[in-house]
């Protein structure tokens, strides 16, 4: 009974064909709609867990606290209350796996008749485990260039984009910063923007003793602006964050009643509360898109409510012939669910249509996943039966005398 089921349903939908695409618009637009936005917001997922597996894992970072001098106050960073000896003891402490102690600054650079304002990161090797910076060309420096101040560098990719020509490579070459000659040694993967959205290729990395005594300078030695460092999983965390604040209070001599002289980063929490945004804006974008969904099948419970007041003869004379309830009512409920997945059909073409579209237009990042679409795809079947249960049940509950009398 099935295959003839399907063929009358299919002829009562081309009877009206007008109708029939009206009524399936609503599910088109909802159906398209979801997928479009739920492609965007994926999307934007993707983008937010691309730029935190760049910042590396784990990580905090200590800032030197703010200083005062003749009443003035310094901002948090721009202190020196930070020593690479602390770095060294923070290492000692159970679950920390790497310690980069970091002075850093912005410079000029100059090559040939070009140059280019970066940032100079002064720091050790373990910074770029840290931060699970690879090489794409060249070697890193060791401790014996932190050890003699060696005038070496790593240079971001944004650095090589302007101060070298396409093609040209850096390693080996001479650059000026500050008008003292570096070496370039190596050159850096690319990261892209970070959370806060700075070109973390925007970056020369060079060794630690090098940026304090030949570039920036600092009034005490051993003097850093921050200490990097990496807790061995995410779930010893917070006892390093303990341990390190401790740990520093005790070294600075710093009195119960008196305020911590550095700030702590946790930028796994950052990292989570960007992620957690991400997903929050996903979930609202395909809650709002729904929206059209719930009108679409609206629409088709209307017009399956005028056909069964327009078929009433129809269906007095299908019940005379001995036409059951439970088959009037798979009849319309049919015809619901046929108009309901074929505008389902169409609005999934469209949905990735407009989102390769606007992938193709704004170089932004799209997600179409299979799940979004089975999701979509199921929700809008789900609509059609709802929804079309109604007028159905109301064309099998009919009279059939009262039907054949209808005019």
């Amino acid at each position: 009974m099935l295959g003839p089921m399907l063929g009358e349903a299919w002829h009562a939908m081309g009877s009206n064909r007008m109708r029939t695409a009206l009524t399936m618009l609503g599910m088109v637009i909802g159906v398209g709609s979801v997928v479009l936005m739920m492609a965007i917001g994926q999307g934007a997922q993707f983008a937010v867990a691309q730029t935190i597996s760049t910042m590396g894992s784990n990580l905090y970072i200590i800032i030197a606290g703010t200083t005062q001098t003749g009443g003035a106050r310094s901002g948090g960073g721009f202190g020196f209350t930070l020593r690479v000896a602390d770095g060294e003891a923070i290492a000692e402490l159970d679950d920390v796996k790497i310690v980069a102690p970091v002075h850093q600054g912005t410079q000029q650079l100059v090559y040939g008749s070009k140059n280019w304002s970066a940032s100079v990161v002064g720091t050790t090797a373990s910074y770029l485990d840290a931060r699970a910076w690879a090489l794409t060309s060249g070697y890193v420096f060791g401790d014996s260039d932190v050890r003699s101040a060696t005038r070496v560098a790593l240079l971001g990719k944004t650095v090589v984009e302007n101060l070298f020509d396409p093609g040209e490579s850096p390693v080996g070459k001479t650059i000026r910063v500050r008008n003292t000659p570096f070496t370039v040694i190596g050159t850096l993967a690319a990261k892209g923007q970070n959370l806060d959205g700075r070109d973390q290729d925007d970056t020369i990395i060079v060794p630690l003793t090098t940026a304090q005594r030949k570039l920036f300078g600092v009034p005490f030695a051993g003097s850093v602006r921050s200490i990097m460092v990496q807790a061995s999983s995410a779930e010893a965390m917070p006892s390093v964050e303990k341990s390190v604040t401790a740990l520093l209070r005790q070294r600075h001599r710093l009195r119960d009643d008196q305020d911590d002289d550095f700030y702590i980063r946790n930028l796994a929490a950052a990292a989570d509360s960007a992620a957690e945004t991400t997903r929050v804006m996903s979930m609202l974008l395909g809650a709002i898109a729904s929206v059209s969904l719930l009108v679409g099948g609206i629409g088709i419970m209307n017009i399956m409510l005028v056909s069964v007041t327009e078929r009433t003869r129809e269906i007095g004379v299908r019940m005379a012939i001995g036409a059951r309830q439970r088959d009037i009512l798979t009849q319309f409920l049919l015809e619901a669910i046929m108009i309901s997945i074929t505008g389902c059909l169409i609005g999934l073409l469209l949905g990735i249509g407009g989102a390769l579209l606007v992938n193709a237009i704004t170089d932004m990042v799209i997600v179409i996943s299979g799940g979004s679409v089975l999701v979509a795809f199921g929700v809008a079947a789900a609509v059609g039966v709802f929804f079309g249960f109604y007028p159905a049940r109301k064309a099998a509950a009919l009279d059939p005398i009262e039907a054949l009398r209808y005019q």
